[in-house]
């Protein structure tokens, strides 16, 4: 299967092309910078330079054309001002749901955050406010869309060697945290279980195996 992931040259992203490849899909990496095209290949993806913040929904439907799934795994990143998480972790995941539908895609799995969909504690910073606020309107529209979507909230990122072991669940889950690894994991088992369509499901570290995790959410 084409799979198409937006943000492709992060720590996320490159981990889910590597998985994607070994088992023969096609998967495409999204980048802004064309300097990041060799990391993509040599994860065993064809990368495509696309800037999601400039490009128009024509633009990016034509890349999606042929494509079984697309992936949301792109963010603004650490040292990114309070603006860029409008324009990428929500407006980047608007313009990539809007092109999926253009094109045809069927499939779209979102990565967002714990804390999206809940009010921010008084005090946080203008940056961490803004970052759950795009999360949240990034959700928002998703989840108003025909497409067969699933949001996965991961915990907070490590990268720890992962442990094929995770806690998968509707909201909320407790805090926690889990390795990029194992998201990267449970993503690659979610293009393969359309009966998560029209899911939010948190993630941390826990003591279930990917595949039976996802049965577990499935009985639920």
């Amino acid at each position: 299967m084409r799979v198409v992931i937006a943000g492709g040259h992060g720590k996320i992203a490159l981990r889910l092309e590597r998985l994607l490849s070994a088992r023969g899909d096609a998967p495409v990496g999204l980048i802004r910078n064309p300097d990041h095209a060799a990391d993509v290949a040599a994860a065993g993806a064809e990368p495509v330079v696309c800037d999601l913040e400039r490009a128009g929904r024509d633009e990016v439907a034509r890349i999606l054309i042929g494509a079984g799934a697309v992936v949301f795994a792109a963010g603004a990143g650490p040292g990114s001002g309070a603006a860029r998480k409008y324009t990428v972790d929500q407006g980047a995941s608007v313009l990539l749901a809007d092109a999926a539908e253009r094109a045809g895609v069927p499939r779209f799995i979102q990565i967002s955050t714990m804390g999206a969909g809940s009010p921010v504690a008084p005090g946080a910073d203008e940056v961490w406010t803004a970052y759950i606020a795009a999360k949240t309107a990034a959700e928002d529209d998703l989840r108003s869309r025909e497409l067969n979507w699933t949001i996965l909230r991961p915990g907070g990122l490590t990268d720890e060697p992962g442990t094929g072991l995770v806690t998968l669940a509707d909201p909320p889950l407790p805090k926690g945290t889990v390795s990029r690894d194992d998201v990267a994991s449970v993503i690659a088992a979610l293009l393969d279980t359309p009966d998560t369509r029209h899911r939010v499901l948190e993630l941390i570290g826990g003591g279930a195996p990917v595949d039976q995790a996802i049965r577990l959410v499935l009985i639920r």
